[in-house]
């Protein structure tokens, strides 16, 4: 018998005020998402310019704690005459456009950091931009020796969510803009370098990396880590990267990951990104787990020695189909990341492991909500209480609560106890199917919501309230 839990209908559903209906509709249906969202928190005007491909030639120098090189980007729109760049905290060298110096201009520093301006001629095709990154970047966290676990090599792990992207590459850093990727890394002989791409399995001696991304992904995604690596198979298309004293722990602890993996195919369609890797890094990781396409990182912390602790990893490969599959447009519409992947992470577990164990995963969640929504209601942020936020001028961190990881699922709960968990789970590998490899308003979702599952079943639900 499966347990669940209910909350209030006022409770679940405050997903945002004001929310509208100004949705894309082919007589009266969703059509697929085709407009351009523009993102309070970018610099970025994709409607006129944007970019599609990203080519990253780069050198990390881990003693000078580093990274210079060039991010040469593919261009889409026609008409043109200029393309901006989300930057923070870099330092620009060169720009040229379609091989041929550019004009280009750094806009006034906010939190959002400074916008790089380049002219174009309509029908540009290709921006190449030299850079180097300053001591003050937030996404790298370089590490010494001593810091590490083996304390033999110094080590680098980058971490771009929100908007953090944007402090060691020049890019358009939002989530609803996506680009293919490939690069070139050289690092220090000795060491490995990984990506979010497709990465290697045996050290380079001349310490040069090569890596492709040929499925669109948003800039937040992009990531990079160096060290003293070594890699160990678990399954087919699994496998984990650690340092070489942490690698055969961690492949023993995540013997479950492959079974994880044919459990969620099984769920909501196919693992569209070939492998499914894990790294886990130095004991100083801050974070419990980035989803980072391909490879996620992950604290190790979860190395408990009984496997007790792998809903992590259940939770970041989830992220495979809800987040880096089909990607909240904004950091407004985060719950669409979150709340997806707790119910999807849970659904894993309930399959591998079992339903008690599933459950006591809900209790715990549940917990940590009903403190969450507490604490902010008390502190006079009942409005970020909401599932849609409105984080105009805020940093998007403030939005990363578990509102929108555990509010999120039991709103998902709620839809799955109004159909039937066979129709619920057919809706939304229906979801991931129609919307791959782009990005999901909130108010797209709930016009979806309402023409494939809601009116069908007859469900009347104020989803607007």
């Amino acid at each position: 018998m499966t347990r669940t839990f209910s909350l209030p209908l006022s409770f679940l559903l405050l997903l945002a005020s004001g929310c509208t209906n100004d949705v894309p509709t082919n007589d009266g249906d969703p059509v697929a998402l085709t407009t351009v969202t523009m993102d309070v928190h970018s610099h970025a005007r994709p409607n006129e310019s944007r970019v599609t491909h990203l080519d990253l030639d780069i050198k990390v120098d881990m003693e000078a704690r580093r990274i210079s090189g060039t991010a040469t980007y593919s261009l889409a729109g026609d008409s043109a005459r200029e393309v901006v760049f989300d930057t923070d905290g870099l330092l620009i060298d060169s720009v040229l456009v379609d091989g041929v110096e550019a004009k280009h201009e750094l806009g006034d520093s906010t939190f959002l950091g400074r916008p790089l301006e380049v002219q174009i001629a309509p029908g540009s095709k290709h921006v190449s931009i030299a850079y180097r990154t300053t001591k003050g970047a937030k996404a790298l966290q370089w590490l010494q020796p001593q810091q590490t676990g083996d304390r033999t090599h110094p080590f680098l792990f980058t971490q771009g969510q929100a908007i953090l992207t944007r402090t060691w590459i020049p890019i358009q850093d939002s989530p609803g803009i996506r680009m293919t990727y490939s690069a070139k890394v050289r690092v220090p002989q000795g060491l490995m370098a990984v990506m979010s791409a497709s990465n290697p399995q045996e050290l380079d001696p001349q310490g040069v990396y090569t890596f492709q991304m040929d499925q669109p992904i948003p800039a937040y995604l992009i990531a990079l880590s160096v060290g003293d690596l070594a890699f160990l198979p678990i399954g087919e298309r699994t496998g984990v990267y650690a340092e070489r004293g942490m690698v055969k722990r961690a492949a023993w602890e995540f013997a479950d990951m492959e079974n994880m993996l044919i459990a969620a195919e099984a769920l909501y369609g196919p693992y569209r990104w070939g492998r499914y890797d894990v790294i886990v890094l130095p004991p100083s990781f801050p974070f419990g787990g980035m989803e980072n396409p391909r490879l996620t990182f992950a604290t190790p912390t979860i190395i408990a020695g009984d496997r007790s602790l792998t809903a992590l990893i259940a939770h970041e490969m989830a992220h495979s189909w809800s987040g880096n599959l089909v990607t909240n447009a904004t950091w407004n519409d985060f719950w669409l990341n979150e709340g997806f992947t707790v119910y999807f992470e849970n659904r894993i577990c309930e399959a591998v492991y079992g339903e008690d164990r599933a459950h006591q995963l809900q209790v715990l969640g549940r917990q940590d909500l009903h403190g969450s929504m507490a604490k902010l209601t008390k502190e006079g942020h009942a409005a970020d209480t909401h599932l849609r936020l409105h984080l105009e001028g805020r940093d998007p961190d403030d939005g990363m609560t578990d509102v929108a990881y555990e509010k999120g699922f039991a709103f998902l709960q709620l839809l799955e106890s109004k159909v039937g968990r066979e129709k619920f789970d057919a809706f939304l590998r229906a979801y991931f199917d129609r919307f791959a490899f782009q990005s999901m308003t909130t108010d797209f979702f709930l016009a979806h919501l309402e023409s494939e599952l809601l009116e069908p079943n007859n469900v009347e639900l104020d989803i607007r309230a």
